[in-house]
């Protein structure tokens, strides 16, 4: 790019959600803040993060729920910025005529076997096909994402491109050893996600309740993860375990390094997923990693990880018990795992992303020269 842009970014995640969508805006901007380029950034938000960002970085903070902020955000960015980032919605691309760049994470929205919350589905459903015509282009976090995306959408098809997400440096370092006092011991089973029907935690204990009773003293369930929704037949699984299964709520991020690294193996049977951050960290943890064969998770663990139907709860045991039974096996993948994890970098996904937000900008300025 031959000069410098003021870049717009819809920062709300960075404060407001502790996973998903809240930590890949959080890695985006420290990346982006890590390189040199003489881009400006307005972070426009509800609450500022309390990150220390350099000079280019200005936070905007805009007050109101969803109906208004929105609005005013799109009459805000088009009067100081060049581009926009829309990071955790499809309403602003549809608001502003800026042109915009919106990450699409996953269409979970359409598809009736992983429903997400009723109003998240109903804004999805009705604005996703609007800022798919008005978006100058699409960031898709994984091929499975851009798939799903130009399948129902085909117009998407020239404007789509692939970004992998990558492992926070926080979970990818050495680890002092340091834990909470109610830290569980080495050897669990680890599960990590939020509490809510697509991460499948019923199939999971149905699995390992019918190892051998040996194997489940040896390595007790331990789970992650906040509440989510329609938590009833989730909670009331896992709490049939009794104590050979630990329910942990969200960690800081120090606490689930070391989770990743004390477990035999992390188990990860989502239904769909738009990426998979946890399997992706659980790697570059070191850690044995047992995940679904379907979506984007094969994108994600390649040849590094082993697989399982997560509709099958006797697959997903007779996996377990293999892996389990089996030290040799996981420690080679976990050295395999941590391998291939070095691979996905939050450098690169920022590098992709600022890429495709300068040949936006540079293909606008030579249409409007025209």
């Amino acid at each position: 790019m031959d000069r410098a842009l003021t870049i717009g970014i819809d920062s709300r995640a960075a404060i407001e959600e502790i996973a998903g969508r809240g930590r890949v805006v959080r890695e985006l901007l420290r990346a982006l803040a890590a390189r040199s380029d003489p881009h400006r950034y307005v972070l426009y938000t509800r609450r500022a993060w309390d990150e220390p960002l350099d000079g280019r970085f200005g936070w905007r903070t805009v007050a109101g729920g969803d109906a208004v902020w929105h609005p005013r955000v799109a009459r805000l960015a088009r009067r100081e910025c060049d581009v926009f980032l829309a990071s955790n919605s499809y309403l602003t691309p549809i608001l502003t005529p800026l042109p915009t760049a919106t990450i699409v994470y996953d269409l979970v929205a359409f598809d009736p076997a992983t429903p997400p919350p009723l109003r998240s589905r109903v804004v999805e459903r009705l604005t996703l096909g609007l800022a798919v015509r008005r978006s100058r282009a699409l960031l898709a976090i994984s091929g499975a994402t851009a798939d799903a995306l130009v399948a129902r959408f085909p117009a998407a098809r020239d404007r789509v491109e692939v970004i992998p997400l990558g492992v926070s440096p926080v979970l990818a370092v050495a680890s002092s050893g340091t834990t909470s006092g109610d830290a569980p011991s080495p050897g669990f089973v680890l599960a990590v996600g939020t509490l809510e029907p697509r991460k499948n935690f019923p199939r999971l204990v149905e699995a390992y309740a019918r190892l051998p009773l040996d194997l489940q003293q040896a390595h007790p369930l331990v789970v992650v993860g906040r509440l989510g929704w329609e938590t009833s037949e989730t909670l009331a699984a896992l709490r049939s375990l009794g104590d050979r299964c630990l329910l942990l709520g969200a960690v800081s991020d120090s606490e689930l390094a070391e989770l990743y690294r004390r477990c035999a193996l992390f188990c990860y049977p989502s239904l769909a997923e738009g990426f998979g951050l946890p399997v992706l960290e659980a790697m570059a943890a070191g850690a044995a990693v047992l995940t679904s064969d379907r979506s984007s998770l094969p994108e994600v663990g390649g040849d590094a990880v082993a697989y399982a139907d997560p509709t099958d709860a006797a697959d997903l045991e007779r996996q377990l018990e293999a892996l389990l039974r089996d030290p040799d096996r996981r420690a080679a993948l976990g050295r395999a795992g941590a391998e291939r994890a070095r691979g996905f970098t939050w450098a690169q996904t920022a590098a992709l992303t600022l890429r495709a937000l300068e040949r936006m900008a540079a293909s606008h300025s030579a249409a409007a020269s025209q």
